[in-house]
């Protein structure tokens, strides 16, 4: 490549990029088309939206008003085919979608909240990884159900999703905590309520919250998100869990307990498992 060519490969190159940086980066960007239905088998990302095939064709029609050399646009093509990666799954050609694309029946099935389930609870998913026709729409659902006198969805964050949950039957006592700020001293606030039957709680996006079941009967609940894929992070399981470990002498210190005791919680909780 002669060398007065190469600030304007760069120039368009940065420009394309800076221009599809923002919706190929954003949580569930909005689509330019009906549908994009998870193609599991593409995982490679190589498979492109509509909206970045029409990018890249822009983008190479200017390299051609530039008069670059076959080289360049060779380069050019590499460099985007090799840095561009949809924000959830590849688009399923839309000849190969079929209606059981956006169908799911596990909500109707009841969780297994009593076979050696410590928790108490169980989640079951209706997300993008269950249903591939949710892709990009920025929705989800679970399923939770829980063991009378006590069963627990313990503590834990959706990094990407507020959530609210509707009470089906029985009765729950949820909460979640807020973060840190000076205003309240540094103090995080527990805001906590015993929600039955036909009513509902929102818990904001990424706070800690939690739900236990309140009286002798069984609880069933279902969730909603604007996330097609929440995440899930355990704050117990996260901490005492985690593979590579979290280090005894950092939970020890942090919960200020022994590192013994630290070792003893972590024996509960192998390879995040629960």
């Amino acid at each position: 490549m002669a060398p007065n060519k190469v600030p304007a490969v760069l120039i368009a190159t940065s420009a394309i990029l800076l221009a599809l940086a923002a919706p190929l980066l954003a949580g569930d960007p909005d689509m330019l088309q009906d549908i994009c239905v998870a193609d599991y088998k593409s995982l490679d990302g190589r498979e492109y939206i509509t909206l970045i095939n029409a990018a890249l064709c822009v983008f190479f029609i200017e390299l051609e008003l530039m008069e670059l050399t076959d080289d360049d646009h060779r380069s050019g093509r590499h460099m985007m085919h090799a840095a561009l990666r949809v924000n959830g799954f590849p688009c399923k050609p839309e000849p190969n979608v079929t209606v059981d694309d956006f169908f799911s029946d596990a909500l109707a099935k009841a969780g297994d909240v009593y076979s050696g389930n410590a928790m108490g609870s169980a989640v079951t998913w209706a997300d993008v990884e269950k249903i591939p026709g949710l892709n990009t729409l920025g929705v989800s659902m679970a399923r939770v159900d829980y063991a009378p006198w006590g069963g627990v969805n313990p503590p834990h964050a959706h990094p990407r999703a507020t959530e609210m949950i509707f009470v089906l039957e029985g009765a729950l006592e949820v909460g979640f905590i807020t973060t840190t700020t000076a205003n309240d001293n540094n103090n995080n606030k527990l805001f906590s309520k015993i929600i039955s039957k036909g009513e509902v709680f929102v818990f904001p996006r990424g706070l800690v919250h939690f739900q236990r079941s309140v009286g002798g009967g069984a609880a069933v609940a279902v969730s909603a998100f604007d996330s097609q894929l929440p995440g899930t992070q355990a704050v117990a399981g996260a901490l005492f869990g985690a593979e590579p470990a979290v280090p005894t002498e950092v939970l020890a210190r942090a919960f200020q307990v022994d590192a013994g005791v630290v070792d003893g919680i972590k024996a509960k909780f192998p390879l995040n498992n629960y």
